[in-house]
C-alpha cells in the first residue's frame, strides 16, 4: 500500500497503522509511507507528486493494491481539484481538518469529537498530550495511539474508515 504523506508526522502515523497491522495476525499488509516534496500545504501539487512518486515505484515492480495520501485540508478550489484528479489515480484522499495535530487529537480518549480552528490545533494537543512534539516518533506515537484509537476516531472520519477497512481493520467503522 502506498500513503502519501505532506512531512515526517504523517510519515510517523503511516509507519504506526503498519505497526498496528503488524500486531493483526490475520493482516498482510506492506504500507510504503512516502513524503511528498515539494508541494507541502498545496493539496493539489501533493496528489501530483504523489502520482509521480506511484508512476516511478510502479516501473519497478507490482502496482499498488491501495493507495492514498494524509494531507491537511487546503483551499477549497485546490482540494475540489485534487479530489478529481486522485480519483482518476485511483488515489483515497484522507483529508486532516484542519491539520494534523487537530487528526491526531481525535485519536485521544475523550477528544474524539473536537474539531480546533485552523491555528489552534497545536495549543489544543499539547493540552491533550503535553509530550506532544513535532514530528512524532511512530514509536511515540504508539505510546498514545492504539486500535481503540483508530477506532473511536473512524467513527468521526468517514475517510479515515474508509482507508482502514481497505487496509483490513474490519471492526473500524
Amino acid at each position: 500500500m502506498f500513503i502519501g504523506c505532506e512531512g515526517e508526522s504523517e510519515a510517523s502515523y503511516a509507519a504506526l497503522l503498519a505497526r498496528l497491522a503488524d500486531e493483526e495476525p490475520r493482516l498482510y499488509i506492506h504500507i510504503d509511507p512516502h513524503i511528498l516534496q515539494p508541494g507541502a500545504g498545496d493539496p493539489l501539487e501533493i496528489v501530483r507528486q504523489a502520482i509521480k512518486t506511484i508512476r516511478l515505484i510502479e516501473r519497478r515492480r507490482s502496482p499498488y493494491a491501495i493507495r492514498a495520501i494524509l494531507l491537511d485540508r487546503g483551499t477549497a478550489d485546490k482540494g475540489r481539484q485534487a479530489i478529481s484528479l486522485a480519483a482518476r489515480a485511483g488515489i483515497l484522499l484522507v483529508w486532516q481538518e484542519p491539520d494534523h495535530e487537530a487528526f491526531l487529537l481525535r485519536h485521544l480518549q475523550g477528544w474524539e469529537t473536537r474539531r480546533p480552528p485552523s491555528g489552534t490545533s497545536l495549543r489544543i494537543l499539547l493540552q491533550a498530550w503535553t509530550e506532544y512534539r513535532k514530528p512524532m516518533t511512530t514509536m511515540d506515537l504508539a505510546k498514545r495511539i492504539n486500535r481503540r484509537g483508530l477506532r473511536a476516531v473512524a467513527q468521526v472520519e468517514p475517510l479515515l474508515a474508509e482507508l482502514l477497512r481497505s487496509l483490513g481493520f474490519g471492526d473500524e467503522k
